[in-house]
């Protein structure tokens, strides 16, 4: 059942921006007309406008991101329908679209600035290095559904593309800094400028050092965090036709975690507190030249180096991608993209009895191509996109990967769109290389059973076929209404079956090994409506208001086996959110969030309200207060002891950040 509301705050909170009379008429600077004019670039690989889209897609602006308090881009995804976001201690996320989230969810593709930044260990995404100046964040487009046919195997059930600015718009100087309860401390500094006549450039740091989470007693949990970032970006146009860019970033984290780990001597476990090291960097360049038949190219190539050091596991990963992408119209009515890929990855591991690799270095090979064409069947009102993109791993082969859409615009206001799509998740390593001893007792006879949970070198891609539909209206300049529904089909989903027990005499004493094996068992629907409203109340108080509604109708071998259940995600949310502008260049921001039960995990449902009064005294300066999960002293949004690691429980919070531009 839902937290109850024991106390007035809540009401404090809204009844104050239900007082406001008066405030300056221009503060709120987008009406619903503009939102929905965004330009996006993720759902087609080209720039269109957010309402001619057929695909069930939000925005993040930088304004929400600033107004919400939000200081990480996990935290920032709550905002936005049909995303799952469930917090497991201090640094580590688990984030899903339409269902399936935990803490190693791999139906969803994550990327920077077109750099893909998930993990080919597991096909998912370690969201404690995804991580940015936030200042610097021009939007983040979240794509619910697949875009396999564009972005590739893993692209499931979303996309989500973070998008910086261009550094033409980050001249100047921003310094940051703050601190609070779980936001100990954290500063950020950002410098940009000219170089010569047709180049920009900015340089950015930032540190933070965040508390520990609550165990279950509420006492802390030790799972402290801290990490330092820097990186720079340069945009330049050498020519009239020609752009260039060139941008890098590098970390360097230290975290803590409880962990549970197995042993073979009694009492079968130990709990440790964990220490890990992270450490990474990365460098992309693009380059786009336009021609004058309205055409133009993209050349994008990146390299991405990612280190974790655990006191029982050790990961290194170097990625080389190269992207070669054509944007073409033909004639009147057709606009064609079509492009080619590669990626080499190079994998090292180094494990011991908890967890390891078999074997523990691996290289693979990706090899892409794709085409897209969409065709205007009836000017300004019926429009269909087709495509396919096809895809060679060294795991499955090759992989076709198709969608058709289909977009019918009766007015400027009113749209409605119908996709069907094919996707799949490609093995990792994870799938086929692993073992994980995951526990240990004594058996009858004397002798010590072993449960490991051990790959398969015949793991195959999980394979969907999604349906959806959307319709999308703008009631006025004031009021829009973005509606999506969704029914998917899973084939050869991931299970873990119990197999024949055997007698292994390393490391000492001797024991038995019952087997627990991934495979392709698993089938399974899912289908569920998101709903996303927009309203300007006045020209200074917005309102945003989303609802998710989700049932997953799997087959026994894919929700839950002898491995135990990975993941699960809420069959309800919604959420609603408050911008007021107050008189004073006062801002008074609220964020009420309603998740469900998780019923594999056991979570019970919780509501969460966050709030953050800004004062800007001059258009340079921005001062915050932020208090987050206010309604509870704590609450947990997740329960899974996957990898080892004990999930924690989100405690209130609140600090304060001042920002000066100069």
């Amino acid at each position: 059942m839902p937290v109850p509301i024991k106390n007035r705050r809540l009401w404090l909170l809204w009844a104050v921006a239900l007082q406001a009379q008066t405030g300056p008429p221009d503060l709120i600077r987008q009406n619903i007309e503009d939102l929905m004019n965004v330009e996006v670039t993720t759902a087609a690989k080209k720039e269109q406008k957010l309402s001619r889209t057929a695909a069930a897609i939000y925005v993040i602006t930088q304004e929400d991101i600033r107004r919400s308090g939000a200081s990480s881009i996990a935290e920032a995804l709550r905002m936005v329908p049909g995303v799952n976001v469930a917090r497991l201690n201090a640094s580590q996320w688990a984030v899903s679209a339409r269902g399936f989230n935990g803490r190693f969810s791999d139906k969803l593709l994550v990327l920077m600035d077109g750099r893909s930044v998930y993990t080919p260990l597991f096909s998912g995404v370690y969201w404690d290095v995804q991580d940015t100046m936030l200042e610097d964040v021009e939007r983040i487009e979240v794509i619910r559904g697949p875009g396999a046919t564009l972005w590739g195997a893993n692209a499931v059930n979303g996309v989500i593309n973070i998008i910086t600015k261009h550094t033409k718009d980050t001249q100047g100087a921003l310094v940051s800094s703050g601190g609070g309860s779980d936001e100990r401390g954290f500063g950020a500094g950002r410098l940009g400028g000219k170089l010569g006549g047709k180049a920009h450039f900015r340089v950015y740091g930032k540190y933070f050092d965040r508390g520990p989470s609550a165990d279950g007693s509420g006492q802390q949990a030790g799972d402290g965090w801290s990490a330092l970032r820097g990186g720079f970006r340069v945009d330049s146009a050498p020519s009239s036709r020609d752009t260039l860019t060139v941008q890098g970033d590098t970390y360097h984290e230290e975290e803590s975690a409880v962990t549970r780990l197995t042993t073979l001597a009694p009492p079968y476990v130990q709990p440790t507190h964990e220490r890990s090291g992270l450490s990474g960097g990365n460098v992309l360049g693009r380059w786009n030249r336009a021609f004058s038949n309205g055409s133009e190219t993209t050349l994008q190539v990146y390299w991405d180096r990612t280190g974790r050091k655990t006191d029982i596991f050790r990961e290194s990963t170097n990625t080389l991608d190269v992207d070669f992408d054509h944007h073409t119209p033909l004639g009147g009515r057709q606009d064609v993209v079509w492009g080619l890929g590669y990626r080499l990855t190079g994998l090292g591991t180094s494990g011991g009895f908890p967890v390891s690799f078999n074997p523990a270095n691996d290289t693979d090979q990706i090899f892409d191509a794709f085409v897209q064409d969409e065709i205007a069947v009836v000017e300004d009102r019926l429009k269909i996109t087709v495509g396919s993109k096809l895809e060679r791993n060294d795991y499955t082969g090759a992989e076709l990967q198709p969608s058709m859409r289909l977009l019918w615009t009766q007015d400027e206001r009113h749209s409605l769109w119908a996709a069907v799509s094919r996707a799949v998740r490609t093995p990792a390593p994870s799938n086929r290389d692993l073992r994980v001893n995951a526990a240990a007792f004594r058996g009858g006879d004397g002798t010590v059973n072993l449960v490991a949970i051990l790959g398969n070198l015949a793991f195959r891609s999980e394979k969907l076929l999604a349906y959806e539909l959307g319709y999308r209206i703008q009631q006025s300049r004031r009021l829009s209404l973005d509606l999506a529904s969704f029914y998917n089909h899973y084939d050869d989903l991931k299970t873990a079956q119990a197999g024949r027990p055997y007698l292994e005499s390393t490391p000492l004493p001797a024991h038995r090994v019952i087997p627990t094996v991934l495979g392709n068992a698993g089938v399974g629907n899912t289908y569920g409506l998101e709903a996303a409203a927009n309203w300007t109340a006045t020209s200074y108080w917005k309102w945003s208001a989303g609802y998710t509604w989700l049932r997953m109708r799997l087959s026994p071998e894919a929700v839950g086996s002898a491995a135990g259940v990975s993941f699960d995600s809420p069959a309800h949310q919604w959420q609603a959110r408050s911008s007021l502008n107050l008189p004073h260049r006062l801002e008074f921001d609220t964020a009420l969030y309603f998740n469900g039960a998780l019923t594999q995990t056991k979570v019970p449902s919780y509501l969460r309200l966050d709030a953050r009064l800004g004062w800007r005294p001059s258009p340079p300066v921005d001062v915050s207060v932020v208090l987050q999960n206010l309604l509870d002293a704590r609450h947990p949004e997740f329960n899974s002891a996957q990898g080892g690691v004990t999930t924690t429980q989100v405690r209130r919070g609140a600090y304060v950040k001042v920002t000066w531009q100069f």
